[in-house]
């Protein structure tokens, strides 16, 4: 166009020859800035429409994965992962990879229109462009090493501000503020020193990117304006040269931006997939099934279980029986495996040999939905989410009534929660840290009751509250422990009267099973462990 108009009517100065072209101009610009709108709608969409898949995929796939994967990977850089690796990703999908494919596509039309117009300028040009080729794949090369420090670094930051916030009340306690500042800071000068890398690396490579473009814009002007002055080639014609090499300065010149973008994204990726590829070991098996009607009959039965990389067993050739209705509660040393003997029921482990069984039924061959549906679970650190009481009661079960919830609440001593400024509606904070470590184990306890499951297990659930509150609450829990199986961690003697039998486990072995009378006549060690717990109590 450019080079008909100046060869033409500028020429042969015609002005009214121009309008013809004025309107063929416009109607370009009309559909440039058409196809514009469509690509950056239309990009923008499917790329944020990808994230969104892609981070509630990351998030399915990380509450799939066993409790022994989340026990080895800091929380930070599943963060970093979760939040900044797929908008990474996202960026250059939606940004990057259209313009590399615009880029690519205009480099070539461009070069085709050069050779049209004149074959040795595009022959000069192709040559000064060529070691943009070479000093692209090295700086790829360089800047993938630098952008995988930096989102590890940035994970590791992540991480220590998270701890640092969850675990506020233990820095100041002890008064380690400045030590965790100095925490802080030396890791936020790792990835300052692993961010200036990269902007090193990528001033060095996008200054090459700017200078041999403009080189070559020199070296066409001085050997086409040459050519001009020996009739070889007409005005009209270097203008167009010269009007299609600027079109490509700023490809050339964002070549820099655009790998870069790559770069980050490809490590992104493969930080994803680090976690993707990551297998849930506890998963429903092809065969399992749901179990329709639960009546509580629990067995292990020569139960071997060792945590992934800890070394020794901590329970070997264990076998424990609970019948339907009863409740057993486990003493022991610290460190005898009661705890961990607690996890397996509802899978949060698997046995690493022998089997645990429900109804007859091993529990590697029920559903995972339909077992937990079945079992009650409190821990003695209980956890709480940042949301409403109500919501962190309910974990999003189907509830059939108010009634049911007032009673789990009345069970757990928990009524409390009508006192807070919003009752049940009341949020309680990160972790449920703006109520006292008692109100958090009751509204623990009261989720673990909710629903009437058939099968309970309550690891020191009452560890926190004063002896006349646990005395409350075990005689309302009593009522409970009649309709269902129950299995108790116990390290108050007071709350073994819940317990119909009572298992001392030592060595990661069940050394003796009987009511509490019996094992306090029959067995030293178990008298010794109630002894150190009541004078602890005392």
């Amino acid at each position: 166009m450019i080079k008909s108009v100046i060869d033409g009517p500028v020429a042969q100065r015609d002005a009214g020859a121009l309008l013809p072209y004025l309107a063929l101009l416009l109607a370009l610009a009309v559909v440039e800035g058409i196809c514009n709108f469509v690509r950056r709608n239309y990009s923008v969409l499917a790329s944020l429409r990808m994230e969104t898949e892609m981070r509630n995929d990351f998030y399915a796939h990380l509450q799939a994965l066993h409790v022994g994967f989340h026990d080895n990977w800091q929380s930070g850089q599943l963060l970093s992962r979760a939040v900044a690796d797929i908008q990474t990703v996202r960026r250059f999908v939606g940004f990057g990879l259209v313009f590399a494919f615009f880029f690519l596509a205009t480099f070539v039309g461009v070069l085709v229109m050069l050779v049209r117009l004149d074959l040795l300028l595009a022959l000069i040009t192709v040559s000064v462009t060529l070691p943009v080729v070479f000093l692209s794949t090295r700086f790829f090369r360089i800047y993938g090493v630098i952008a995988r420090r930096v989102q590890d670094q940035q994970g590791d930051l992540t991480t220590v501000i998270e701890e640092a916030a969850t675990g506020v009340r233990i820095i100041k306690a002890f008064g380690r503020n400045l030590t965790l500042r100095r925490r802080f800071e030396a890791q936020a000068r790792l990835l300052r020193a692993s961010n200036i890398a990269s902007v090193d690396a990528r001033a060095q490579a996008w200054t090459m990117f700017t200078f041999f473009p403009n080189l070559n814009l020199g070296i066409i002007l001085l050997v086409g304006g040459l050519a001009v002055f020996n009739s070889g080639l007409s005005l009209g014609g270097l203008v167009a040269f010269m009007t299609y090499l600027f079109m490509l300065i700023w490809p050339l010149d964002a070549l820099g931006w655009i790998i870069a973008m790559a770069d980050e994204a490809t490590t992104a990726s493969q930080r994803l997939a680090e976690v993707f590829d990551s297998e849930p070991e506890i998963r429903d098996r092809p065969r399992a099934r749901a179990l329709d009607r639960c009546e509580g009959r629990i067995a292990f039965e020569d139960v071997t279980f060792a945590y992934p990389g800890g070394g020794a067993p901590i329970l070997s050739g264990l076998s424990l029986e609970i019948e339907p209705g009863e409740t057993v509660a486990l003493v022991g040393r610290t460190g005898s495996g009661k705890t961990t003997l607690t996890a397996l029921l509802p899978r949060l482990y698997d046995v690493t040999s022998g089997r645990v069984t429900l109804d007859g039924v091993d529990v590697r061959d029920i559903l995972l939905r339909s077992l937990r549906a079945q079992v009650g679970v409190a821990f003695e650190d209980p956890i709480l989410f940042s949301a409403s009481v109500h919501e962190n009661l309910v974990m999003g079960r189907q509830i059939d009534s108010d009634a049911e919830l007032k009673r789990a609440l009345s069970v757990a001593q928990a009524d409390f929660v009508w006192d807070l400024p919003w009752g049940l509606e009341t949020r309680v904070g990160e972790q449920g840290y703006s109520l006292s470590g008692g109100q958090r184990q009751r509204l623990a306890l009261a989720r673990a009751v909710l629903g009437r499951p058939r099968v309970l297990v309550l690891d020191d659930p009452l560890s926190a509250v004063d002896v006349h509150t646990e005395s409350v609450i075990e005689k309302a829990l009593s009522s409970v422990l009649r309709d269902v199986t129950a299995l108790l961690v116990v390290h108050r003697p007071s709350t073994l009267a819940l317990a119909d039998r009572v298992a001392l486990i030592d060595a990661g072995r069940v050394a003796a099973i009987g009511t509490h009378s019996e094992l306090m006549r029959t067995q030293t060690l178990y008298r010794a462990l109630l002894s150190q717990e009541a004078e602890t109590v005392a």
